[in-house]
């Protein structure tokens, strides 16, 4: 294996042959590995997974663009543009990847000497977790080239309740009749939940570049737990930077897990999201419009809600998207975010005092 590995690597512009290749971590979605050349120089050698990520090639040029533009930005500012930002390491022919059979393969430039961290477990990481986003927009606030859409239909509200409509009348699997209760939460939000999306439709709340998987291990600090580097840009795309804030606190500021089955766990902790939203407008407010600050606080329920209505639209489907580990997993991880949104639900004035607070 490691020798297929070091093949696959050395069709890429390395400053020195490579001589070693081996895993690195545990992905949900793509292959890791680390490769090393004779110098010492090591790099980020992935296996994409191309049934999530159907179109690569758009998907590496939408990572260049991006990556362009903040080595730009961060080299304008007298940074250090190989370690503040993913460097993209062409093969010899130039491309972005190398295709193996029905593999993908691409490879990055690895920062060394970093920090990282698998979780944010209390306040002062969440801060870091939302300045690291946060500056990241920030840089990016100015970025206006086209970006391909590499997951239609992503955070689009329209659109999940058009399949959501679907879904409930095919009944695929008879399971709607016992459901009442939970396709009532859904159908009482329909209106708020689409009011807010049309601000997005309709331009008032704009497009910028977001990341789309904000987890603090997606962020890389400097020696002094200083914000260094977003990673793991797959999934950039052109969508509204409330997705990115929203979506961090649905994780960030969960007490429970997100298909905990004791609901008594579940609640939105006000510290953690007190500490994400300084981080973030520490970095963001001085770009963000006054349509995007008026609705930060909502968007965390956005998202939530997003998240209880796929998770109940995979269970009336007869569980087909979501990967389950016991038949009612798709139900239990619904009523689990059902409880996270109506914590939300219940402290969002406190919600809205934080973010202008912050602001």
């Amino acid at each position: 294996m490691e020798q297929k590995l070091i093949e696959i690597a050395s069709r890429f512009n390395t400053d020195r042959p490579i001589v070693a290749a081996k895993p690195l971590g545990e992905g949900f979605i793509n292959d890791t590995f680390i490769a090393s050349t004779e110098g010492g120089v090591r790099y980020i050698l992935q296996r994409k997974n191309n049934r999530i990520f159907t179109d690569i090639p758009a998907m590496m040029d939408n990572i260049r663009r991006v990556t362009d533009h903040l080595k730009k930005r961060v080299t304008a500012m007298g940074g250090d543009p190989l370690r503040q930002v993913m460097t993209l390491v062409e093969t010899g022919d130039g491309k972005l990847y190398h295709v193996d059979g029905d593999d993908y393969w691409t490879m990055t430039l690895f920062i060394e000497k970093t920090l990282s961290y698998a979780a944010a477990t209390e306040p002062h990481l969440a801060y870091q977790g939302g300045k690291g986003i946060g500056l990241f927009q920030r840089l990016l606030a100015d970025f206006n080239e086209p970006l391909a859409d590499i997951l239609p239909g992503f955070h689009n509200m329209r659109f999940r309740f058009e399949q959501w409509d679907e879904a409930v009348k095919a009944d695929k699997a008879g399971r709607v009749s016992s459901l009442t209760e939970e396709i009532g939460w859904i159908e009482a939000r329909r209106e708020r939940m689409m009011s807010f999306w049309q601000l997005i439709e309709t331009g008032v709340i704009p497009r910028r570049v977001t990341h789309n998987d904000t987890k603090i291990s997606n962020i890389l600090f400097d020696k002094d737990g200083e914000v260094l580097c977003v990673i793991d840009l797959d999934t950039v795309l052109s969508a509204t930077a409330l997705n990115d804030f929203g979506d961090s606190i649905r994780s960030y500021a969960n007490t429970g897990e997100e298909d905990d089955p004791d609901l008594s766990r579940v609640s939105m902790s006000m510290d953690m999201f007190r500490a994400y939203t300084e981080g973030y407008l520490s970095e963001a407010k001085g770009f963000l419009s006054q349509e995007e600050a008026d609705n930060l606080a909502f968007s965390a329920l956005f998202i939530t809600f997003e998240q209880v209505l796929r998770f109940l639209m995979d269970y009336i489907n007869g569980d087909t998207y979501y990967r389950i580990k016991y038949p009612d997993h798709n139900l239990v991880r619904t009523r689990a975010q059902y409880k996270l949104l109506q914590s939300m639900e219940q402290q969002f004035d406190a919600m809205r005092r934080a973010v202008a607070e912050a602001l």
